[in-house]
């Protein structure tokens, strides 16, 4: 070759290859480069370097070359290779898009790479696609057509919006001894019990437990939530018929607020939270005296994340009901526990969702008001003169 370059190193220069060199982390071709230029500096020809580190002579040239026009740094790396053309066109990229976000063929419960694959095979004119091609198309377009997302899908209309802001309202109102905000549902729990005796954690192993278990039968927990105070409570019971939600509303009048003036509770619309569970539970006059220091204030359909007692159920599930509770009474024993713990901690629900952020969040689900709606109310005309005759 016509051109020639001199390399001369650096003390700080030399350091970082001879150390390069030393140790086995960096990569094989990026140390070769490093010895290349070593022994250039000893000035040995470019025939004696590549002969000694088994490379090409243009190898040798190159790694001069990028030292003496650019640096250390881009002599030792690589540069950007173009690599091979893209398999699938920009029509097919789309074709593979729409496949994945249509329903899989029959036989089958959601698209697979290889599906995918088989099925771009026999809408293109390529032989072959391999499952790499698609997995790299998926991943640029974020598509993951063998997973979904399980997701309560709500109808926003006129109701959905007044029960939303009415419950809204509650939470963001200051706290009330005489008209308390107390939100209340329930939950199934199952009865598990073991089959064998578990074996105790120990230094470098973990507790063991046997993957036979027995059934013991099912029970409900009824659970109350303070949305001002950091109380709760979570009642046991065999089923969750009208008569145990009536109950459960006795009890919080008399037993748990019974100085309140007028007690509101936020629930879902199952068909046992109403009044008329109460006479059922109740003679006439029992049952109305309890309607009459109770309003409820019902969440919409599909929305109950907007009942602060779902969280707490979360919070119960977590830290208590993530075992086997074998039987009714050891389960009433356990939360009676972990309530008395939580309430004497302070812990307590903190809501931000208020009515404004409640309106821009849902802006786009608003109903909107017709255009007579929008008009200013017109004074009442006068009645029409009668006509002489």
């Amino acid at each position: 070759m016509n051109v020639h370059y001199t390399v001369e190193l650096g003390n700080e220069e030399r350091e970082v290859l001879r150390e390069l060199c030393r140790s086995g982390n960096p990569r094989a071709r990026k140390v070769k480069r490093a010895l290349i230029l070593l022994a250039a500096e000893r000035g040995d020809t470019h025939e004696q370097i590549a002969e000694a580190l088994n490379v090409g002579t243009s190898t040798v040239f190159r790694t001069k070359r990028d030292f003496v026009e650019r640096g250390l740094l881009d002599a030792l790396s690589e540069r950007p290779r173009p690599g091979a053309k893209r398999k699938l066109s920009e029509h097919e990229e789309l074709l593979l898009v729409a496949t994945a976000c249509s329903k899989p063929p029959s036989g089958w419960a959601r698209w697979t790479i290889s599906l995918l694959a088989d099925r771009m095979v026999q809408l293109t004119q390529h032989e072959h696609i391999g499952d790499e091609t698609i997995r790299r198309r998926l991943h640029e377009k974020q598509l993951k057509p063998w997973q979904h997302k399980m997701w309560c899908i709500p109808r926003v209309d006129g109701e959905f919006v007044a029960r939303m802001e009415d419950v809204v309202e509650l939470y963001t109102q200051p706290a009330s001894a005489s008209y308390p905000v107390v939100c209340f549902d329930e939950s199934p729990v199952q009865l598990v019990g073991e089959t064998r005796i578990p074996h105790p954690a120990a230094p470098g192993m973990l507790e063991r437990i046997d993957y036979e278990y027995r059934r013991n039968g099912t029970c409900n927990l009824f659970a109350f939530v303070d949305a001002h105070q950091p109380w709760r409570h979570v009642k046991v019971t065999e089923r969750r018929t009208n008569v145990d939600f009536a109950h459960c509303m006795r009890d919080l009048c008399d037993v748990h607020y019974p100085h309140a003036s007028k007690i509101r509770v936020v629930l879902d619309n199952l068909s046992t939270h109403s009044v008329g569970a109460l006479y059922d539970a109740f003679p006439p006059t029992e049952a109305r005296r309890i309607a009459q220091r109770i309003e409820f204030h019902y969440t919409p359909k599909h929305a109950s994340w907007l009942n602060l007692v779902e969280i707490e159920f979360s919070v119960l599930r977590a830290q208590c009901l993530a075992r086997r509770i074998p039987d009714r009474t050891t389960l009433a024993h356990e939360i009676a526990a972990w309530e008395q713990q939580r309430n004497q901690s302070g812990a307590r629900i903190t809501w931000f969702f208020d009515l404004a952020r409640a309106r821009q969040k849902f802006a786009k689900r608003y109903p909107t008001p017709t255009v007579a709606d929008l008009r200013p109310p017109q004074p009442d005309s006068a009645p029409p003169l009668r006509q002489a005759a």
